[in-house]
């Protein structure tokens, strides 16, 4: 019988600084008034120069070990999804294995932007299903203030750090995650992209795209499932903008108070975003057992990721 993958615990870490929109305005031409009517941001966290991607992806790993109720040496799988690294190797997935104390299990990084941490989850589902593996850590972090032009006001008002992590293991049949949508569209890389020491963005065509592919791959996943938009209780989408979040609210017919958004507090986490909004929306009390829960994300490449899951917090079946 194939194995049912869900999610077992979450977990998130986000730095102690906070740059506000008042900061903002000392350094950049711009105003909070139209950094929160363009973007629903008012603040955001940023790394100090001690802090790396592997140290918040470990607390994030830690807290998410918490929830599930399992130790370290319970892994035998990490994948960690970042455009961050603390280096261009060792991957910081093996860094974060030498902080938890494990070894000799599989640890490896992916990119694929912002909808990395959504195609983290869908490799190790694969895994995982396989039996080869039994228990997976997924982390989506990022230090985007590491790449971030702040004499640039149309990007520097966006973007934060943090992590977000996620235990996969066996739930029982019926939970978990059901579907997943992944896919990519290399002909619009230009309009995401970090050529050279920071981001470039083409802001209306990633609008663009966003909305159309939020739409289309939430709808994918939930006719793989034999669901409707109606039987969806959350969804947690990238935090990158509140105007994307609500255009594709409208498209889909689904009131945005059901969109779980923190995007006002982190600003842009990339690969950190959807684990951590979800790590929010676990915690809030607000997400009951039986809830279909809707993932759903885009970035760089152009790229995009969705997800349905069932929500189990029973731990390990």
């Amino acid at each position: 019988m194939k194995r049912q993958i869900g999610i077992l615990g979450t977990g998130s870490a986000v730095p102690q600084r906070i740059l506000t929109n008042a900061e903002l305005e000392t350094m950049v031409d711009t105003s909070s008034e139209w950094i929160v009517s363009r973007t629903g941001i008012r603040e955001r966290r940023i790394a100090s120069p001690e802090d790396t991607s592997s140290k918040l992806a470990h607390q994030a790993a830690l807290r998410a070990l918490e929830a599930a109720g399992l130790e370290a040496a319970d892994l035998d799988l990490i994948i960690c999804a970042t455009v961050t690294p603390d280096m261009p190797f060792p991957a910081t997935a093996c860094l974060v294995q030498e902080l938890l104390g494990v070894n000799a299990i599989p640890a490896f990084d992916l990119s694929a932007g912002c909808s990395g941490f959504g195609y983290a989850i869908s490799v190790a589902r694969g895994l995982l299903t396989s039996g080869q593996y039994h228990r997976a850590l997924v982390i989506g972090v990022d230090l985007l203030s590491r790449i971030t032009d702040y004499t640039d006001r149309s990007t520097c008002v966006l973007f934060g750090d943090g992590a977000g992590a996620v235990i996969l293991g066996q739930v029982p049949a019926g939970y978990g995650v059901l579907s997943g949508d992944l896919g990519a569209d290399g002909s619009g890389g230009d309009f995401l992209q970090m050529p050279q020491q920071y981001i470039q963005m083409t802001g209306t065509e990633v609008f663009k795209f966003a909305v159309r592919v939020m739409e289309e791959s939430t709808k994918r996943v939930l006719d793989q499932a034999g669901l409707t938009t109606e039987q969806v209780q959350w969804v947690v989408p990238h935090q990158a903008n509140i105007r994307i979040i609500s255009a594709a609210a409208a498209r889909l017919a689904i009131s945005e108070e059901r969109f779980f958004v923190n995007v006002d507090r982190y600003g842009n986490t990339s690969a950190a975003s959807i684990g951590l909004a979800l790590d929010e929306l676990a915690r809030s009390g607000r997400l009951c057992d039986g809830d279909y829960v809707v993932l759903v994300g885009f970035g760089a490449g152009l790229t995009w990721s969705a997800l349905l899951v069932r929500w189990w917090s029973g731990g390990v079946a």
